[in-house]
């Protein structure tokens, strides 16, 4: 059996600090899930409808986009939503997603398991689509998971949900944050992407800490700060 070597960008978490340990050793304790907070369930629902909304007409369009591509060009034709199981609050999901790369680049027998590892060809610029290189860019490929927010699988703002495996090994080397709260569209870490401090688990135990500590109106300005400074990663369209 061949040995697949995961991209490093998949997975740049490491494991917590003893600092870490230390400052939130009150997280480390915790043995089940926390409840979502109501303030934090109405917040997230409404924000996700209306984005949901605003982005229908570039769902539309890439919808047309993706017909027309794979019109044109037999070997990029294919669906434009794929998904692989996720983990959030500790239970398994549906984590849907827009398609980047051409179907002969996906394993047909992973992807029927659901397994992240049938996708892992999208890091080679060969293998995307027109479509898909364009979508990565602006980082539309999350649209979706507008939806899973609305279903109650996500969370506007919490750690980002990882591929099952990719779950098991941030558990294994320590980290819980993903066991505790559902996992976000955006992380308060993850939001640093582009930067030196992007994958350092501070931030996911520092967010998980006001999540515990502060009131819903403090918790909701920290949930705005990150949407904003989530807007911003996409409006400079560093996706790769």
């Amino acid at each position: 059996m061949t040995t697949i070597e995961e991209p490093k960008e998949a997975f740049p978490y490491t494991p917590p600090t003893t600092e870490i340990r230390e400052k939130y050793a009150e997280i480390f304790a915790l043995k089940e899930p926390l409840k979502v907070p109501f303030p934090k369930l109405l917040f997230d629902k409404a924000v996700a409808l209306f984005f949901l909304l605003l982005a229908s007409p570039i769902l539309l369009l890439l919808l047309i986009a993706n017909w027309v591509e794979g019109l044109l060009i037999k070997e990029n034709k294919g669906p434009l939503f794929f998904y692989y199981y996720g983990m959030s609050h500790g239970r398994r999901f549906k984590k849907w997603k827009i398609r980047l790369i051409k179907e002969s680049y996906i394993d047909k027998e992973l992807q029927a398991m659901g397994d992240w590892h049938a996708y892992q060809n999208e890091w080679m610029p060969e293998a995307r689509t027109y479509v898909g290189a364009f979508v990565k860019k602006f980082y539309l490929d999350e649209i979706p998971q507008f939806y899973l927010i609305l279903k109650g699988d996500m969370s506007f703002v919490g750690p980002r949900p990882l591929a099952v495996h990719h779950y098991e090994r941030d558990l294994a080397q320590g980290n819980v944050t993903r066991r505790l709260i559902r996992g976000g569209l955006l992380g308060y870490g993850h939001v640093r992407k582009g930067t030196s401090e992007f994958g350092k688990p501070l931030y996911e135990y520092e967010y998980v800490y006001r999540y515990l500590h502060y009131s819903p109106f403090q918790l909701l300005m920290t949930d705005l700060y990150v949407i904003w400074r989530g807007i911003v990663v996409v409006l400079k369209g560093g996706g790769h």
